[in-house]
């Protein structure tokens, strides 16, 4: 695997934080520790300098005093004093030629060393200096004795060990370092619970929002929790996957209406075609049933007909008639709309249609209601004769189904069209048939009473007027309901 790729898969939001935050900050820590370090070292080791310098000048005036008055036991005493003072490592005496009066620490200083140390009595001054003693490394400090004339009388030298220095410096070194890790690891401590709380949950319950949606639950949405700029990150991806969903939705509807309006341009053409040859048919089929109904009307006129040929010449003008009512039916199948169209009161329609039906035989012990709406001035935008036609062939099927005789028809405005609403007491229309209904040649008639071409001419008038044609599940009266819906009259449609 290539590096960079392995590193992308292992570089988390906490190693950023790790490498880019926490290890910048130890090393500015630990740089800024070293500094510190090295200034109290040296603030350390002036300190200890200076308390060396103030035992030497704090016996300096006894020890004038006794190797003046030539008391070296006293003198001795005055040195031995230092070490209830604080940490030497020795303290000498020397006469102005450099001889040693009195030590504590017992070191005799060579030829050389006594010439040196004679050259310090003479120069009168303070001064300090490290130098090597017994094999130890020591900080010498050299103080002028003076006797009561102001002379010089001796030479005070007060020493302490380097390693005291060091072995305090190192001490508070240690401790200066343990402090500066000790807070390192609590603060990096505290900065990754506190990534951890902040941010990391809200980034680690994001991220699984994001792979819950991968994994197809386009419904989830993540929680809009956290620090402002997370609540404005979830926000935004629950914003997205809404577009999403809703592109979605729209492209799904889209495909849908473009899927029913190939089926129904498909529908429409399958019908023209079929209305084309119904209309030849019907045309073909007119002429000669016109000349048997003729002849048989002759025949009927015959005085030496017999019984049993007058029977047979009226059953072949039934058959010729039923053969009429079919042809009619074919060709108002595939006759295209004629006429112009105008404002139609509805209620006339209605009851005009309602009395040419209550004309036919089959309506004899039929119960018509008429239920309009309250308004009686409602107009309707169409072709009289063809909205007639297929509000005539809705009540001719209600009458053909009732089992009562109780058939309703009524009206309601819907918006900019209205739906009017046939329905009967009738045993309703099974729900396996109901989505061809409207198929031309389709009946749930037994065979020779009906056509199936009723309610597909009731669909043509209906696209004809821009409108619909449906069957509703459920009726007041408890048999079938069919619903034409058509547009109402107003000043756009009337102006066509």
């Amino acid at each position: 695997m290539p590096l960079k790729r392995l590193l992308s898969r292992v570089y988390s939001l906490r190693l950023a934080l790790i490498f880019q935050v926490l290890v910048p900050l130890a090393l500015l820590t630990a740089a800024a520790t070293w500094i510190g370090v090295k200034a109290l070292e040296s603030s350390l080791e002036e300190r200890l300098e200076e308390d060396v310098q103030l035992i030497a000048r704090a016996i300096r005036l006894p020890v004038s005093h006794s190797l003046e008055e030539g008391e070296d036991e006293a003198v001795r005493q005055a040195l031995e004093s230092v070490f209830t003072i604080g940490r030497v490592y020795g303290a000498y005496v020397y006469d102005r030629d450099g001889q040693q009066v009195a030590a504590v620490g017992a070191v005799k200083p060579s030829l050389a060393e006594r010439e040196r140390l004679q050259g310090l009595a003479e120069e009168g001054r303070d001064t300090g200096e490290y130098e090597l003693i017994k094999g130890q490394q020591v900080y010498s400090y050299f103080v002028p004795l003076l006797d009561t004339g102001g002379r010089i009388s001796g030479l005070l030298q007060v020493t302490r060990r380097e390693s005291d220095f060091a072995d305090y410096v190192g001490e508070i070194q240690r401790q200066v370092v343990l402090g500066a890790l000790l807070t390192t690891l609590i603060v990096s401590g505290l900065v990754l619970v506190g990534h951890r709380a902040a941010i990391g949950r809200h980034v680690s319950r994001l991220a699984e929002s994001m792979s819950q949606v991968g994994r197809g639950d386009r419904q989830h949405r993540a929680r809009e929790d956290g620090p402002r700029e997370l609540r404005q990150l979830s926000w935004t991806f629950n914003e997205m996957l809404d577009s999403v969903q809703t592109a979605e939705q729209e492209l799904l509807e889209r495909t849908n209406r473009e899927q029913a309006l190939e089926r129904e341009l498909e529908h429409s053409k399958r019908l023209a075609a079929l209305g084309r040859l119904s209309a030849g048919v019907a045309h073909e089929l007119g002429t000669p049933l016109s000349v048997i109904d003729g002849q048989s009307q002759r025949g009927l006129r015959d005085p030496d007909l017999s019984p049993r040929a007058v029977k047979a010449f009226r059953r072949i003008r039934c058959e010729v008639d039923r053969m009429s009512q079919i042809v009619k039916q074919l060709l108002d199948f595939g006759r295209p709309s004629n006429g112009e169209r105008r404002p139609l009161l509805l209620r006339d329609l209605v009851l005009r249609v309602v009395h040419a039906q209550q004309e036919a035989p089959a309506a004899r012990d039929v119960h018509f209601e008429v239920a309009g709406s309250g308004d009686p001035h409602v107009k309707v935008f169409g072709h009289p004769i063809r909205l007639e036609q297929a509000l005539g062939n809705l009540l001719q099927n209600a009458v053909h189904a009732v089992r009562s005789g109780h058939v309703r028809i009524s009206w309601i405005e819907t918006g900019e069209s209205v739906a009017l609403r046939v329905e009967d007491d009738g045993p309703g229309v099974d729900p396996e048939a109901r989505a061809r209904l409207f198929e031309p040649f389709y009946t749930t008639k037994p065979v020779g009473e009906g056509t199936g071409l009723g309610l597909a001419v009731v669909h043509g008038i209906a696209q004809e007027h821009g409108g619909e044609v449906r069957v509703e599940e459920s009726a007041e009266l408890g048999g079938a309901c069919f619903v034409l819906q058509v547009p109402l009259a107003n000043p756009d449609n009337t102006k066509e």
